[in-house]
């Protein structure tokens, strides 16, 4: 933790606990060496839904060249910021609302997952007109991978037999134009297996396109650099991935290829901050019950990890008696709510940790806050924080940012 975002958390009152902090300088750095790192012919854009915060989102507005949205609700959030930006606008299952939602928005591309989907299109276009690109879930053996969208059976894109009926729909509808191809497949990877897949996609959708006689001025490869919670300071090479497109890229002269990173973007510039309320042994085992939960911070319930964190001792004991305490042991970093699997970090080895001390969880900018279940309970919400450079802002409102 850098020293602006220490002196910040030293300043949080017991009652502005749990907290999120956001590092701004540092998502700027961060997403400033990822844009530097890529080829020419590559557009960065950012998927919304990793984190939605208005400062996220403005921090990142000066660096991508736009955002994925996945919803009505995200597509009206991030134009609601006024961010001058194209946006995609992809996901399953959209609603004939939220496809003339974003018609009306002139999104810059739309992500069409179906024939059925294309047909709502076509009823809803009047004398608009449109960009799309298709949804494919290609067959590829993936391996072993964090999550798999595509590759097998998924409600994600259509098989590649089915995009011959939405090229007919295309070819019959003046006002929809088709830029191109979007093949999200899987999530977790690495640089080195990063880049190969996306070699076999390119590979086979210049193919695919060959056959038909169609211009294919680009393919969207989604998102899926790997973060490694085990591991905080390992990120994703981008510096190997942007190296290995340029020669990929220039085996295909004529394509602009689109990624849209989220959790390998904003991962590592949000801290959530907590404190120790008991500690407690359980048939020789000691758990530490925290402010808070998985209700502010998902992440480690939902992929199933230990949540990396940092002990920040605080020596104020305002009580009578001894303070309860673990020292060189194990310790499972639990939370408030009334379920066993309200489980941040388990049987961790702490040096020293004692009821009052704060505990700051790294790595918690991407998908924690936006993807938890806030109501369950009904504790207080987080405070929201932001180091940025010299200023230092304090958002009171937790729920400022929820989607409309």
């Amino acid at each position: 933790m850098r020293p602006a975002l220490f002196d910040l958390v030293g300043r949080l009152t017991d009652d502005d606990l749990p907290a999120y902090v956001y590092d701004l300088p540092a998502l700027r750095e961060h997403v400033h060496a990822i844009r530097a790192a890529l080829p020419d012919r590559v557009e960065l854009l950012y998927a919304a839904k990793a984190n939605s915060e208005p400062r996220i989102l403005r921090t990142l507005a000066g660096h991508v060249d736009g955002f994925e949205v996945a919803s009505g609700g995200e597509l009206s959030h991030v134009r609601g910021l006024a961010l001058d930006a194209p946006l995609a606008f992809g996901g399953p299952g959209k609603t004939p609302p939220e496809l003339a939602r974003a018609l009306d928005a002139e999104v810059e591309r739309l992500h069409i997952e179906s024939e059925h989907e294309l047909l709502l299109l076509t009823s809803l276009l009047g004398d608009r007109t449109v960009n799309v690109l298709l949804r494919v879930n290609l067959p590829v053996d993936l391996g072993q991978v964090a999550l798999a969208m595509g590759g097998h059976p998924s409600p994600f894109g259509m098989d590649p037999a089915q995009l011959d009926h939405c090229l007919d729909l295309i070819a019959a509808n003046a006002r929809i134009r088709l830029r191109g191809l979007h093949l999200h497949l899987a999530s977790g990877l690495t640089a080195p297996a990063q880049l190969a897949l996306i070699e076999e996609v390119l590979t086979w959708a210049e193919d695919w396109a060959y056959h038909r006689g169609i211009n294919l001025p680009e393919v969207n490869v989604g998102g899926g650099m790997g973060v490694d919670y085990t591991h905080p300071h390992k990120m994703f090479d981008w510096a190997a991935f942007g190296a290995g497109l340029r020669p990929l890229l220039a085996r295909h002269p004529h394509l602009t290829l689109r990624i849209e990173p989220g959790r390998s973007i904003t991962a590592y510039c949000g801290w959530y901050i907590t404190q120790v309320l008991d500690i407690k042994v359980s048939r020789g085992q000691a758990f530490a019950v925290l402010r808070g939960g998985t209700h502010h911070l998902r992440t480690p319930a939902a992929k199933q990890h230990d949540q990396p964190f940092e002990v920040i001792p605080d020596d104020n004991w305002p009580w009578p008696w001894d303070r309860p305490e673990a020292r060189d042991e194990p310790v499972t970093l639990v939370g408030q709510l009334c379920t066993p699997k309200d489980v941040l970090a388990r049987r961790v080895m702490v040096k020293r940790l004692r009821v009052g001390d704060r505990v700051a969880f790294a790595m918690a900018g991407a998908y924690a806050w936006n993807i938890s279940h806030h109501a369950f309970l009904m504790h207080p919400h987080p405070t929201f924080h932001h180091v940025d450079d010299a200023e230092v802002s304090v958002t009171g409102d937790a729920c400022a940012y929820q989607l409309s």
